[in-house]
């Protein structure tokens, strides 16, 4: 007896057999994330250094290098590969696929801590590091533009407003900042002045240093009472820096503003990016693995008249970039494809036999294959893509193809006298075969 036989001695059987198929496909295709391609995690970190006004030369021998040793000694590291330019290092760490990204994020946590008393002690922040996936693209874009505000001020609402937002919403993995402008003060000394003055530039970066901190100041004890006493040590404005001091001669002061020309900037001037002639920052949206893409995207836009609402009427959002378009679009390719294959089975079986019960089979099989095909997919941790669903439909002519065979096969033997229910049976053990 072969499985063939098996349901057709056992109709009851069958019918809930197959009942179960439809439940679990429908369950299973709901479950299933949707996505570009199939999602390949590839165990990859990326360390980021700074160092403002360090040439590329410097970051490699004073920052990527002493890094670059204790890297070397994690187990299971595949590749290796640093970047320097001016004042930044990035570091990508690329392990093997069988290496757990968990534990290899707390190996390069450790040679991180092992190396800092090998890099400069005047780095303003310790080395970080994030996981990514290179393998994997944003799957949505906003820019922000604005024609009268300073692109300071944007990036600003961009990083304490929207990527906050968008940060919490669940599959978000990160937002990547594109065109970011920090604010910051630059300080342009005159050399002319200070060489007339006999001050050198260590005494006015020790002016800076002395003049921009945020120390705790203490309390004043009483006999019933204690007060906390607040300062505000840090200097944000050009304003602020121009009266400080750094140096007395012949009893005079002599602050920045003399021998310096100080004013509001950002971070690095080199960096900008545009939207339409108009200066923007554009926000990258990073999904978690595993994650609905159109399920993200459809959050994310929920989200966005909430923020939009936030932000001062000067400031244009626009999405420049949606994927869950084109997989909307392949899904939708999909499914028309399906129905076109079922009417076309359907139209031909009838046309050709002219039985209402003969064209009924095919036209029940072709569902109830494809709703087990999502249960599976689901089951073993598959999602919808452009590969998947291209295999979908290569599958759905197979089934097709099988399903006229078999029904024809029977039909023949019923033709020829056989009962219908032995003419069932028979095709299960010689189908396709046709005498000569």
């Amino acid at each position: 007896m072969n499985v063939s036989e098996l349901f057709i001695k056992r109709p009851v059987m069958t019918s809930l057999v197959m009942a179960a198929f439809l439940f679990a496909g429908l369950f299973g295709y709901i479950s299933l994330p949707v996505n570009e391609l199939p999602n390949v995690d590839f165990p990859t970190i990326v360390v980021s250094a700074s160092l403002p006004g360090a040439d590329a030369e410097t970051m490699a021998s004073s920052v990527a290098t002493p890094l670059e040793g204790q890297f070397s000694l994690i187990a299971g590291l595949d590749s290796m590969t640093s970047t320097n330019v001016l004042g930044a290092t990035q570091i990508t760490l690329q392990f093997r696929l069988d290496r757990n990204i968990d534990g290899a994020a707390q190996d390069v946590q450790s040679a991180l801590a092992a190396a800092t008393r090998q890099l400069p002690t005047n780095l303003p922040a310790p080395p970080t590091m994030r996981k990514v996936n290179p393998a994997e693209n944003s799957i949505f874009q906003l820019t922000l533009s604005s024609p009268t505000l300073p692109l300071s001020a944007v990036d600003e609402y961009a990083e304490t407003i929207i990527v906050r937002s968008i940060s919490s919403i669940d599959g978000v993995a990160n937002v990547d900042i594109f065109g970011q402008a920090h604010p910051a003060v630059r300080i342009q000394v005159d050399p002319d002045a200070l060489a007339v003055r006999g001050i050198g530039v260590d005494q006015v970066t020790s002016a800076v240093r002395n003049a921009n901190v945020n120390l705790a100041t203490g309390q004043l004890d009483g006999p019933s009472r204690a007060a906390i006493v607040q300062t505000q040590g840090q200097l944000t404005k050009a304003a602020e820096y121009r009266p400080q001091i750094i140096a007395y001669q012949n009893g005079a002061p002599v602050r920045i503003g003399d021998v310096a020309n100080v004013i509001d900037s950002v971070e690095n001037p080199r960096l900008s990016g545009t939207y339409n002639g108009v200066p923007g920052v554009t926000l990258a949206v990073n999904r978690q693995p595993g994650a609905n893409t159109i399920a993200v995207v459809n959050a994310i836009k929920a989200a966005l008249p909430g923020i939009r609402a936030q932000l001062p009427p000067s400031i244009t959002m626009n999405t420049t970039l949606d994927r869950s378009q084109s997989i909307r679009a392949a899904v939708s390719d999909v499914q028309t494809t399906l129905i076109i294959a079922a009417v076309l089975v359907v139209g031909v079986i009838f046309l050709f036999l002219r039985t209402v019960s003969a064209t009924f089979i095919p036209s029940i099989a072709l569902p109830i294959t494809i709703a087990g095909t999502f249960a599976g997919m689901s089951l073993f941790g598959y999602s919808l893509d452009n590969l998947s669903l291209m295999a979908l439909t290569l599958c759905v002519g197979f089934v097709v193809d099988d399903a006229i065979v078999m029904l024809e096969n029977i039909v023949r033997h019923v033709e020829e006298g056989t009962p219908p229910y032995q003419a069932a049976l028979v095709p299960t053990q010689d189908a396709g075969c046709h005498p000569e």
